[in-house]
């Protein structure tokens, strides 16, 4: 199901526990809440132990199936905007890990100064709720100064309001590595389809 939160705008995602949850999994192991009135709760995570033997036998990854676009060849520079800083720095890994260079921003209005200031920016993700100004406020701010940049908006809110992010990528949170892979080419393939028009 679509991830939501209950929480104000500024006061986190409520991705916490889902992070934790997915790289738990993403790493082969689990999860465990243990929580009971009055004594408190338990947290474990469990992850498996990598013995000598495991160690030197190279491991077989599921091959998946080629994705419909083609992920992007060259190292982009890219500013990642969110109010969460856990969730900033989570984006950041996985973008490093992509290979890209990222420029942090920990809200819309630093974002349009970073802007302001870089025109070597090649594609910017935002979150959607943040104080002051929405991601979707930075996204139409970002339309009419800098069209020719390339969006995507992740968010956590199953519903945005109308016309917020109208045609532009969307990434729901939380993410996996491959999905922000995807994204991100998708967001370059439109660049390129646009430029050519």
């Amino acid at each position: 199901e679509p991830f939501f939160t209950t929480k104000g705008v500024g006061k986190g995602t409520g991705l916490g526990l889902s992070m934790v949850h997915g790289m738990a999994e993403q790493l082969g192991g689990r999860l465990a809440l243990d929580s009971r009135l009055g004594k408190g709760t338990t947290v474990e995570i469990w992850l498996p132990a990598a013995g000598s033997a495991a160690a030197a036998e190279p491991v077989q990854l599921p091959v998946e199936p080629k994705a419909e676009v083609e992920l992007t060849a060259r190292p982009l520079t890219v500013l990642a905007v969110d109010d969460d800083a856990l969730v900033l720095m989570n984006t950041t890994a996985l973008l490093e890990d992509l290979g890209h260079r990222v420029i942090e921003a920990s809200s819309a209005r630093e974002a349009l100064a970073l802007l302001e200031g870089d025109d070597a920016v090649d594609l910017l993700i935002t979150d959607h709720a943040m104080p002051q100004m929405t991601g979707a406020q930075l996204i139409a701010e970002v339309g009419q100064r800098w069209p020719k940049l390339p969006v995507i908006l992740a968010t956590g809110y199953a519903d945005l309001p109308a016309g917020a992010g109208v045609g532009v990528l969307r990434l729901n949170k939380p993410f996996w590595q491959a999905d922000l892979e995807k994204a991100v080419a998708a967001a370059m393939v439109r660049r390129a389809t646009a430029a050519a028009a």
